[in-house]
């Protein structure tokens, strides 16, 4: 994706107003801009808004939060879709990470303001503060009963919560340095933890004990995620017998982002390295899209899908700008992404064009969630914004 096209944040509210307009423009990489204008030619009855374009670009589908637009000169386009609903008052200060239940009833979220809450996903409204964590909470996340709450902070500890009543009945500890993310095995009777320590661990929640340790990566580990690889990738043999606390993690591969630069794969149970990917920067975040197809996303703007079956050179390379990549999590068959400069996107496949979530202006989209049909952000302008595609 080396063109992009970029649309007033406030487009929407911009076109409704009596003879709107709202900029766009479409820049590819290294090149000047084309520059043009929307306005709006009236609103119909179900709330839709006319709308012309100038300088050669061109007006698809227009819908009550959404809209297609083409620049002919470049050969792209994309649809840009504003948010169904902003929540404004869960935290005072930048959002850092959120997590939707899996039943989409619940959010979770957590805030540089030092705050974790928890939240209903349909109005924003309130419903748990959860505190222990000392200094920032860098990730939260839902196990999969929808019930239960993993967080990870800079003070080193792994906290599990009851998203009912608030309670922390674990926390784990073993980590040297700030937790920056987590990941879910199964049911969650084990959990994963990266850490800007240079390492990951492997924790058994019932015990509050660390099970095993992946080291020698080269720095932080900004970034994990867990999957089931095809069956052809070979995953090694642990050199001792598994702890009877060692739940569902055979067949499981562990990915780490890292600082360095590097993509690095454990087995899960063998705790051996399966394979590493160098990128063209530091990597924050990586995300299975399925058992044979991995991204994972650098501080250069790059995305690098990956067959794990062969990883000497990617698959594909997306970047749509030279911001940070922040998050990626798999939504519909592909992933979402998430930018330094406000932009939250999913990508174009095949005769569709890519889908853009507008909003942010230009503040960081530090996490994207996404349940059912619904995505939700976390932005440093404090703000939750739900979006529906």
């Amino acid at each position: 994706m080396a063109v992009r096209m970029i649309l007033q944040s406030d487009w929407l509210d911009a076109l409704r107003e009596n003879d709107g307009q709202a900029w766009l423009s479409c820049k590819r990489l290294g090149q000047p801009s084309v520059q043009g204008e929307l306005k709006s030619m009236g609103v119909s009855n179900d709330g839709s808004v006319y709308v012309t374009a100038s300088e050669g670009f061109q007006v698809g589908e227009v819908t009550k939060r959404s809209i297609v637009v083409s620049c002919p000169a470049e050969n792209c386009g994309a649809k840009f879709v504003a948010p169904t609903a902003v929540f404004q008052k869960i935290h005072s200060k930048s959002v850092s990470c959120l997590d939707v239940s899996p039943g989409g009833g619940l959010g979770v979220s957590c805030s540089t303001d030092g705050t974790m809450k928890v939240w209903e996903a349909a109005n924003g409204t309130v419903r748990r503060d959860l505190q222990g964590h000392i200094g920032e909470v860098n990730s939260c996340r839902f196990f999969p009963s929808g019930v239960v709450i993993l967080s990870g902070g800079m003070d080193a500890q792994l906290k599990i919560w009851s998203a009912e009543d608030g309670s922390c009945p674990v926390t784990l500890r073993g980590h040297k340095g700030g937790i920056l993310d987590t990941a879910v095995i199964e049911r969650g009777r084990n959990v994963l933890s990266c850490s800007r320590d240079g390492t990951a661990k492997l924790w058994d929640c019932g015990s509050a004990s660390c099970l095993g340790t992946y080291s020698d990566c080269g720095g932080p580990v900004n970034g994990c995620a867990v999957g089931v690889p095809d069956n052809s990738v070979t995953l090694g043999e642990p050199d001792e017998t598994p702890s009877d606390r060692e739940v569902l993690t055979e067949g499981k591969l562990l990915l780490l982002a890292c600082e360095d630069g590097q993509l690095r794969a454990f087995g899960v149970q063998s705790r051996k390295p399966v394979f590493q990917f160098s990128a063209s920067s530091a990597l924050n975040c990586c995300a299975f899209l399925s058992s044979v197809r991995v991204v994972c996303g650098g501080q250069d703007g790059k995305i690098h899908e990956l067959d794990v079956r062969d990883t000497r050179q990617p698959v594909q390379v997306v970047q749509l700008s030279e911001s940070p990549v922040l998050s990626l999590v798999p939504f519909q068959s592909e992933f979402l992404a998430s930018l330094g400069d406000g932009t939250s996107f999913l990508p174009g496949v095949e005769e569709t064009v890519p889908v853009m979530l507008t909003g942010p202006d230009c503040d960081p989209m530090y996490r994207v969630a996404g349940c059912g049909n619904c995505v939700y952000t976390a932005c440093r302008d404090g703000v939750v914004r739900r979006y529906v595609l």
